[in-house]
């Protein structure tokens, strides 16, 4: 299969290119209009030859400009011309149907069984019906919305979601759009309309010209050698059109919803593409017959592709896993650990792609734990797939001792699965999605295959063997054999795999890109290979050569820049594959004397170092406040753990004609907020906070204890915004306060177990704090309360504010047991006493003071009962001495 991944790739870039010319021709290039000696442009030439005719009018007319578009960036593609380059024909030879650029151009008149694989993959990632694409392909340029295609601008999939009502249908309903800017992270929040969408067709060109000018500098800045290697070079090419294309509307013709992005039709295309040419072409399949059945659809309940869902299971063990020297260790360990997890999950993915023979594009999702491949469905790929997951269990038996693990999981698909069939209830896709995601259930139900009769027993024989008498079990584990000297601790030793973890959150402060090999590299490689992949951080390519000769020896499998965004504005793209698996590290920084008096006592491995990331001692003292000679203030962490609520139901019910395309859209967008935007927040607003993991769905921070706090409502009004302000899309939060020496397995125990009690309200949406569950809304109204209690200028002493929670637990449960109601009376009681004790009061202040106070505190008490406290505690641990 690793032989035909060269000719895999080259099938993928072509369906990867089909739509290439929709930025071109909406760019207006100027190159389409060079005449020939009889006065034709190259546009009116190529018109005739890729776009279908009706009624004497061309439509699709970006078909053409498709082939303008290749021809013009040939140059920075891998070699097309003088070399084998198969399937295809040679570049050269245009009078040859089966040229790559055929293949690309011809997707709505296809001929030859080349360019029905496009144009197959092309209608199955959009979900057409026959006829409903036999209207399309006739159809005129103009979307749904009112706009041609050169004024409209890309819908939100997040507007359209409904779990209960009706989804908006009408144009006046749609309010939201993604500005047509490279992908950043201003650009990741779609905007008003009317803010990025106008009926200015000679702006709106101009905008496309930019976007299609960034885009060819960009293409240059892949490295030259990178194109020896198409598989290394697809991978950034994906990168790079994900940068380009991700706002682009892929379909603005037929009166259509302009609501799947370029990039995201373009990649599942691909994927559906290089699976349909390997599963005829590993089955020596006649070319034109094959044709000839896609034509007329005769073969679309043939099962001709095999998704594949990987999963990591057991993160909270693999992460949370705690031993003696954890706590000395935990910054840096939880980050390497996390990280790790990633790299895990990516490495599994490709080890899956080069056994199966299959190029990156091929992987259409892998975030938050879980990746997805399309395959051909052939006995050969499912017999190779059961090998690759006996060697997945092998490493996690040796390394983890089963606490964890990846999972894999197939499932067969035909054509017809991919449509959104009308008038039935649940779409062909949906019911897909079901029997994949029930098959990882029932993995998961057999983990590591342990009941199995070749079960790897040696690896359980050979656990006791493995133990060094005098280095004992692994300090920062407690179970696996230790062999590593545990830098900062004498006589202290650890596992490989603990001392790769450390290591990897140490020089993930250091370092922004990695390299994935197939032999170890003397430049910050990690102790193991993750199943049979080396991996090494590396500086600037032009301190490593820009790895040219690991390319040409073929050692090089991936090379991903992991940054975290530059700017609010900064493309994400910088000439090699993006990887968004990296979190913010908040540093040490310089030492100054504010951080000398603050961080006093705190012990410190070896010399201050300013890129060292801090320690939770470091983060406990963060929100102390300088005051006289003495700071004020709570040493505390805060602990936040949430998730999206209610996913499985956004995405089998959320959309109301799911494709696949859509599904891995609003996949590829709901990781980006977690993924992309929440470690540059970090990053720009709350410098001292951890993301331990972000991605997919859920989110585990830890902080100082207030700003942590008030990063969490940040985080639900901007997910909001991001989310085009639907209120069915939102998310939940558990934060628990804790001193910095608690051990990390308590630290995901406690957050977990707030997070469970948030998510137990009715219609969740929800946050849990001091062990009080209230709706976000309602937390809104207690930071009200909060700040009222802050603006209030009497100086309230601090036993009288700590006898409040006791009458906050007594209004509470008023309904329960009415006695209670004497909370009213004791508040007075309390209250006048505090007053009368000041000095210089008239009685007629005092008056006016009791009423303000009741104002303040008695009203919120009567109205929210115990969950007052949440107020009153933030008050009272922002005021300690």
């Amino acid at each position: 299969m690793k032989t035909k991944l060269e000719p895999s790739c080259r099938v993928a870039f072509a369906a990867y290119v089909h739509d290439l010319g929709k930025l071109a021709e909406r760019a207006r290039i100027g190159e389409a209009e060079a005449k020939d000696a009889e006065g034709n442009s190259v546009a009116d030439r190529n018109k005739q030859q890729y776009c279908p005719g009706w009624n004497g009018r061309w439509s699709h007319v970006h078909a053409a400009y498709t082939a303008i578009a290749l021809d013009l960036i040939e140059d920075d593609l891998p070699p097309l011309k003088g070399r084998d380059v198969s399937p295809f024909a040679a570049w050269g030879e245009r009078n040859v149907d089966d040229s790559l650029i055929n293949a690309a151009a011809m997707h709505h008149k296809p001929q030859t069984f080349l360019q029905w694989i496009v144009a197959t993959a092309d209608r199955v990632a959009s979900g057409f019906e026959r006829e409903e694409f036999d209207r399309y392909n006739q159809a005129e340029e103009g979307a749904s919305t009112g706009r041609d295609h050169y004024t409209a601008r890309l819908l939100t999939l997040f507007e359209q979601i409904r779990l209960d009502g009706e989804a908006p249908r009408n144009r006046a309903d749609f309010r939201w759009r993604y500005p047509l800017e490279p992908l950043s992270v201003a650009a990741l929040f779609p905007q008003p309309a009317d803010a990025c969408e106008g009926n200015d067709r000679q702006a709106a060109q101009a905008e496309y010209r930019r976007l299609w000018d960034g885009f060819r500098r960009a293409l240059k800045e892949i490295p030259a050698s990178h194109r020896d290697d198409w598989a290394l070079w697809l991978d950034h090419f994906d990168s790079l059109w994900a940068a380009f294309a991700h706002a682009v509307p892929a379909a603005t013709a037929g009166k259509v919803r302009p609501e799947v992005s370029l990039y995201d039709h373009s990649r599942t295309a691909s994927a559906l593409a290089t699976a349909l040419w390997r599963w005829h072409d590993d089955r020596g399949d006649d070319p034109k017959a094959a044709a000839e059945a896609m034509r007329t659809r005769s073969d679309w309940d043939e099962n001709k592709f095999l998704l594949v869902l990987g999963d990591f299971y057991g993160i909270q063990d693999f992460i949370f896993t705690s031993g003696g020297e954890t706590q000395r260790q935990a910054a840096k360990l939880l980050r390497g650990r996390s990280f790790y997890v990633s790299l895990l999950c990516e490495c599994a993915a490709l080890r899956i792609l080069e056994e199966l023979g299959l190029p990156p594009t091929s992987q259409v999702i892998n975030a938050a734990g879980k990746f997805l491949i399309v395959a051909p469905n052939t006995e050969a790929v499912r017999r190779r797939l059961a090998a690759i997951q006996r060697q997945f269990d092998r490493w996690f038996l040796e390394r983890t001792y089963a606490a964890s693990g990846i999972g894999i999981a197939w499932q067969a698909a035909c054509c017809n699965d991919f449509l959104h069939r009308r008038g039935e209830t649940e779409r062909p896709f949906a019911r897909l999605l079901k029997r994949l995601f029930d098959r990882l259930e029932d993995k998961k139900s057999q983990r590591l295959n342990l009941c199995a009769p070749q079960a790897p027993e040696a690896v359980f024989k050979g656990f006791l063997d493995a133990f060094d008498n005098e280095k004992g079990v692994c300090a920062i584990d407690g179970r696996s054999p230790a062999s590593e000297k545990l830098e900062g601790a004498e006589n202290r030793y650890i596992s490989p795999l603990a001392a790769d973890q450390i290591d990897t959150g140490k020089w993930l402060a250091h370092h922004d890109r990695l390299l994935v090999t197939t032999r170890a590299i003397d430049h910050h490689t990690l102790r193991l290979d993750l199943f049979g992949y080396h991996i090494s951080f590396t500086g600037p390519e032009e301190a490593s050569g820009r790895f040219g000769p690991l390319v040409r020896e073929g050692a090089l499998r991936r090379a991903w820049d992991f940054s975290l965004p530059q700017g609010k504005r900064t493309p994400l793209f910088s000439g090699y594959a993006r990887r968004f698996i990296n979190a913010y590290v908040p540093l040490l920084g310089d030492l100054n004397q504010y951080d000398r008096d603050r961080y006093r006592d705190i012990e410190l491995p070896g010399d201050w170092d300013p890129r060292a990331p801090k320690t939770f001692e470091h983060l406990a003292r963060d929100d102390l406040r300088p005051e006289g000679d003495g700071w004020v203030g709570t040493e505390a962490l805060t602990v936040l753990k949430g998730d999206v609520d209610n996913l499985g139901l956004i995405f089998q019910k959320g959309l109301e004609q799911p494709s696949f395309a859509k599904w891995a859209s609003l996949s590829r967008q709901m990781n980006a907020f977690f993924a992309v935007w929440l470690p540059w927040y970090c990053r720009e607003h709350y410098r001292d906070t951890y993301t331990v993991f972000a991605g997919g769905d859920d989110f585990f921070l830890i902080g100082p204890w207030y700003s942590t706090i008030r990063l969490a409502r940040d985080m639900r009004d901007r997910f909001h915004r991001y989310v085009a302000k639907n209120p069915g899309l939102h998310f939940s939060a558990g934060l628990s306060m804790t001193k910095p020496g608690q051990p990390v397995r308590q630290l995901g125990k406690t957050a977990e177990d707030a997070l469970e009690d948030a998510k137990a309200l009715p219609g969740k949406n929800a946050v849990t704090l001091f062990h009080q569950s209230v709706s976000w809304d309602e937390f809104e109204q207690l930071w009200q309360v909060k700040e009222g209690i802050e603006h209030c200028d009497l100086d309230l002493s601090t036993a009288y504010l700590y006898r409040l929670q006791e009458l906050a637990h007594l209004a509470g449960n008023v309904h329960e047991r009415p006695e209670n109601a004497i909370w009213k009376s004791w508040f007075s009681y309390r209250t006048f006493r505090m007053l009368e004790r000041m000095r210089g009061l008239s009685d007629q202040e005092r008056r006016r003071r009791m009423a303000e106070l009741w104002k303040v505190l008695g009203e919120p008490i009567e109205r929210f009962g115990s969950r007052f406290v949440i107020p009153l505690f933030i008050h009272l641990y922002q005021q300690r001495h």
